[in-house]
C-alpha cells in the first residue's frame, strides 16, 4: 500500500504486549478521538508526576486498579463486615455487621445486609470514645401522639442474639461466602476487625486469606480488600496515615448517618468499595472528583471545608487497644 517509507515486519508474538504481560487491565471508552489525545496527555503528565514515586504509592495504585479490574468482571462475592466492641475492652464484641454483593453461577446479582447486637453485651454501653448507635429507641409523649421510633440501623432490622448464636452466625456466615467462589472481604482499615474474626469470641475459619491480590480474577480463595487503601491510592497519600470511614465518605460524597453501628458501618465501607471501583482508572477519576486540586506529584489538596470531617465519625479518639487488642 506503500503507506510507509520502508517495509516493516508484521506483528509477531515476542513483540506484543500481551495481558499477561501487564499488572493490571481495565477497559476505557472514549467519546472520540479528541477526547483520547487529552487522555494521552494527561496520562504522560501524570506519569512524569510518579516519576520515583513512594513504593507505597505505587502498590496501592496497583491494589486499586487490580479492584477496578475485578469488580468489573461481576463475579465471586464482594462483603464488608464491621465489629463494634465496648470502648473499655475491645474482648467484648458488641456487634456484627455485614453487606454483601455477589453473583451465582448463572450470573444472578445478589444483595443482603445485616446487624447482629450480642444480647449478653448490652449492659457495655459506648460515650465517652465513640458514640453509642446499637440499638432501637422508642418513646411517649402524650397520649395524643403516637409511638415514635428511631432506628440507629438504617438498613434493615436489628437482630439481638445470644452470645454463642452471636458466634456459630458468623463463623457460619464467613464459610458459606465461599458458595460465590472467590471471596473478597471488605474492610475499613481492616487489622481489627482481623483480630475479632481470629478471637476466642469467634474463631471464624480464614484458612487461605490473602492480602495480595491475584494478577487476575480468581475463582477462589479469600482476599483482604481495604478502601482506607484504596481511598489513599485515589487521594495520592504516601503516608502510613489512614483516613477514618466517615471523614472518607465525605469526600466521596457518600452521606452517612449513625457512624459506629456496625451494619451501618459496614453498608459504607461496601459503598465506597463500589463507588471507587466502579469509577474510572485512578488517576482520571482522580481529576473528576476534585479537579484541579493535585499539587506536587498526584496528592489532592483538600479544600479546607472538604477536610471537614463527619462529625459522627470519631475514629482514632479512643485509647489505644486493651488486653492486647
Amino acid at each position: 500500500m506503500e503507506l510507509t517509507k520502508d517495509i516493516i515486519p508484521l506483528p509477531y508474538s515476542d513483540c506484543l504486549l500481551t495481558e499477561s504481560n501487564l499488572r493490571g487491565v481495565s477497559p476505557v471508552v472514549y467519546a472520540d478521538g479528541g477526547a483520547l489525545r487529552n487522555s494521552l496527555k494527561k496520562i504522560d503528565k501524570n506519569n512524569k508526576r510518579l516519576k520515583g514515586s513512594n513504593p507505597v504509592l505505587t502498590s496501592r495504585r496497583e491494589a486499586f486498579e487490580r479492584v477496578r479490574s475485578f469488580w468489573a468482571e461481576k463475579r465471586g462475592v464482594w462483603c464488608a463486615i464491621d465489629f463494634e466492641a465496648w470502648e473499655r475492652d475491645h474482648t467484648v464484641i458488641t456487634e456484627f455487621g455485614w453487606r454483601l454483593v455477589g453473583w451465582t453461577d448463572d450470573k444472578k446479582e445478589v444483595q443482603e445486609a445485616g446487624h447482629l447486637i450480642v444480647d449478653e453485651h448490652q449492659k457495655f454501653r459506648n460515650s465517652q470514645y465513640v458514640p453509642e448507635h446499637r440499638y432501637v429507641s422508642s418513646s411517649y409523649f402524650s397520649e395524643q401522639i403516637s409511638l415514635i421510633v428511631l432506628k440507629d440501623y438504617g438498613f434493615g432490622e436489628s437482630e439481638i442474639v445470644k452470645k454463642v448464636a452471636f458466634k456459630s452466625r458468623v463463623c457460619d456466615f464467613i464459610t458459606q461466602l465461599g458458595k460465590y467462589g472467590a471471596v473478597f472481604l471488605v474492610f475499613h482499615d481492616n487489622n481489627q476487625d482481623i483480630k475479632y474474626l481470629r478471637s476466642d469470641s469467634i474463631n471464624a475459619t480464614l484458612e487461605g486469606l490473602s492480602y495480595v491480590l491475584p494478577d487476575t480474577m480468581p475463582d477462589g480463595g479469600m482476599f483482604v480488600v481495604d478502601t482506607s487503601d484504596l481511598f489513599a491510592a485515589l487521594e495520592g497519600a504516601t503516608t502510613a496515615d489512614r483516613r477514618g470511614l466517615g471523614r472518607m465518605c465525605n469526600l466521596i460524597q457518600i452521606p452517612t448517618k449513625n457512624m459506629h453501628n456496625a451494619g451501618n458501618d459496614a453498608y459504607y465501607t461496601l459503598e465506597a468499595m463500589i463507588s471507587m471501583a466502579g469509577g474510572d482508572p485512578v488517576d482520571i477519576q482522580r481529576e473528576k472528583r476534585w479537579p484541579n486540586q493535585t499539587g506536587q506529584g498526584v496528592k489532592v489538596d483538600f479544600k479546607p471545608h472538604e477536610e471537614n470531617s463527619d462529625l459522627s465519625d470519631e475514629e482514632g479518639v479512643a485509647p489505644g487497644p486493651i488486653n492486647g487488642w
